[in-house]
């Protein structure tokens, strides 16, 4: 996967207003819906290579080296990317970025200790705390289609994942990690509509890496610099998770955040676990029977909040359904259009 400089004319850093989200035609959410999928099986595919890295490089390390050289590469890409971001954009790209750091941290730090599949799970609950966190901070009522999807992708990721849970230190740490990354896609879903999408990733990667590298000198028992892969095989894990997994990743999710509501996207980003699992069986692993099962759970769970919403409005434009029910507020009905 390749990162493109977007021209001032492509869609991809067209920088619509806070309207244009609700208003967009069918196609660009789906183009929308499809970016944040291919980021999901970046994420699912490269989870078992971030394990294998952080045995061999301290954790804020690899994050700050990980995070650094997405930056990187992203600003060698296009250079003046930076140069129209407003004040604003600045402010949210950096707030966003310590939510992100947050994220990363815990749940790195608790995946050393709790096992990928426990990990997984716990980092899915993001999906839970999503529409709460909508609802409790935006103030904003959600349809039962949602809450549906909610319970389907949680169980679907259980199914996945879940092979007997004990809450220990790496669990409670990837539960504070899969709140922050709830927070973050609460945030993203609220700003990134009103920036450039490459920039605002930019920023947010960015801080990411300042954080990490700034704090890792002082997690070191011994010394005070900062750890740098031993071999190959270390600096391939930083270029895979930097490049494709960092750079790439999260461009395209600011990108399809811009135009999809935030819980619909939380509820895309439960496939991760299922692409990592697909991933585990082209290594050679077993998926059981009750693995499918919750893998097409989730996928149960991205259809109810993908067309639930469109099949409660036809049905209110139908001959007949006048007296039914109320359906969603017209501005909530608008908030789950594509």
């Amino acid at each position: 996967m390749t990162i493109e400089a977007p021209t001032p004319e492509s869609a991809l850093s067209a920088r619509p207003p806070a309207t244009d989200r609700n208003t967009l035609p069918r196609r660009s959410g789906l183009l929308a819906t499809a970016g944040l999928l291919a980021t999901t099986a970046v994420w699912g595919s490269t989870f078992l290579v971030v394990k294998d890295a952080i045995a061999a490089v301290p954790v804020l390390d690899f994050l700050g080296l990980r995070f650094a050289v997405a930056c990187a590469a992203m600003l060698a890409v296009r250079p003046r990317a930076l140069a129209a971001l407003g004040r604003a954009g600045w402010r949210h790209g950096v707030l966003l970025g310590l939510v992100l750091a947050a994220g990363y941290v815990a749940q790195t730090f608790g995946l050393q200790t709790a096992s990928a599949s426990v990990s997984g799970f716990i980092t899915g609950l993001f999906v839970v705390f999503t529409p709460l966190i909508g609802g409790v901070v935006l103030r904003r009522r959600l349809p039962g289609a949602v809450w549906v999807a909610v319970v389907l992708a949680t169980v679907g990721l259980g199914l996945i994942s879940l092979h007997g849970l004990s809450m220990g230190r790496g669990e409670l740490l990837t539960v504070v990690g899969a709140f922050f990354f709830a927070v973050h896609i609460v945030g993203l879903g609220e700003w990134s509509h009103r920036h450039d999408a490459y920039a605002l990733a930019v920023v947010q990667i960015g801080t990411v890496a300042a954080v990490c590298l700034l704090l890792a000198p002082a997690a070191h028992a011994g010394h005070p610099g900062i750890t740098l892969p031993p071999d190959t095989a270390g600096w391939a894990s930083i270029a895979v998770t930097a490049l494709l997994g960092t750079a790439a990743g999260f461009f395209l999710q600011t990108w399809s955040q811009a135009r999809m509501p935030a819980t619909r996207a939380a509820v895309v980003l439960t496939m991760e676990p299922v692409f990592a699992g697909v991933a585990g069986v082209l290594a050679g692993e077993t998926l059981a029977v009750r693995g499918w099962i919750g893998a097409a759970m989730v996928l149960a769970a991205m259809y109810a909040v993908e067309l639930g919403p469109r099949w409660g409005k036809k049905a209110k434009e139908r001959p007949g359904v006048a007296n039914q029910a109320p359906g969603p507020s017209p501005e909530l009905a608008a908030a789950l259009e594509p």
